[in-house]
């Protein structure tokens, strides 16, 4: 048998020696990223005075009084709703199970469409992210009572929009404009009832309240990032969940029947105006 040339055992050697040496070598590389939802785009700028403006009358009549959504943002009982919902009214309540109620006191947002329920005790809270990384294009979960009934909406964020209330509370607010791509089965029309409800992220998170709709224009409104990020700091306490239950367009209806059986979303009525 001829003997291999030099150069060849050479070779080998060195190649053993070098997978020996990388075999050593420590690995530290990072994952591979992962990607957004395909279907969503850039993250959202700063507010702007060049944002699209939204207009709403409200008349300076008497309250009067109707129903909406809140949801659980501490243990110790503390709720987030819309302001217009319990504005005005002198004894806001949560509905706890059938007929029964939880009277509440409310606490305003200067200048945001928030308000703040205090109760004597509650339930575990829904997860808060206030941060501002949200990106245009990326689902919403709106789990609440339209029309005084048990439903929800999902919906894909558009951007940015500013809301100018005319009349009664008159002020500018910068808004989120979704546009809503699927409700409950069933569900039409208007849906008045969901003022106050959480919109969620895909992680189960609430990154806003749920304020207003434009029927026509297949919109819904809820509060920015830099009015939300206000109202809900320091409210919630470390000891609560940083992430609630994975939420999918197959899921969120399921997702929004266990939110509500648990109280984490409940219904607002006003029991004296």
């Amino acid at each position: 048998m001829s003997r291999p040339p030099d150069w060849l055992i050479y070779l080998g050697v060195a190649g053993a020696l070098l997978l020996f040496s990388l075999s050593k070598r420590e690995n530290a590389d990072a994952p591979v990223p992962t990607m957004p939802d395909d279907t969503e785009g850039p993250l959202l700028g700063p507010v702007t005075p060049f944002d699209p403006e939204v207009i709403v009358n409200a008349p300076d009549i008497p309250f009067q009084p109707s129903s909406g959504t809140a949801f659980s943002v501490a243990r110790q009982g503390r709720w987030i709703t819309a302001r217009h919902v319990v504005e005005g009214c002198r004894q806001p309540a949560i509905m706890v199970g059938g007929s029964r109620a939880v009277a509440a006191d409310v606490r305003l947002a200067p200048r945001a469409d928030i308000a703040l329920l205090i109760t004597d005790g509650g339930t575990s809270a829904i997860p808060v992210s206030p941060d501002r990384h949200l990106r245009a294009g990326q689902r919403g979960f709106h789990p609440g009572y339209p029309q005084a009934r048990p439903g929800e909406a999902t919906s894909r964020l558009l951007g940015r929009e500013t809301l100018r209330v005319r009349g009664r509370g008159q002020r500018d607010e910068p808004v989120l404009a979704w546009a809503e791509v699927g409700r409950t089965d069933g569900l039409g029309g208007t849906l008045a009832g969901l003022s106050g409800a959480p919109v969620l992220d895909r992680q189960g998170r609430a990154v806003g309240v749920t304020i207003a709709e434009s029927p026509r224009r297949g919109r819904i409104y809820t509060t920015s990032p830099e009015t939300f990020g206000p109202a809900v700091r320091g409210i919630q306490t470390p000891t609560e969940r940083l992430r609630g239950r994975a939420i999918t367009t197959d899921n969120y209806g399921a997702v929004a029947d266990d939110l509500r059986r648990d109280l984490k979303v409940a219904q607002v009525v006003c029991l004296s105006a």
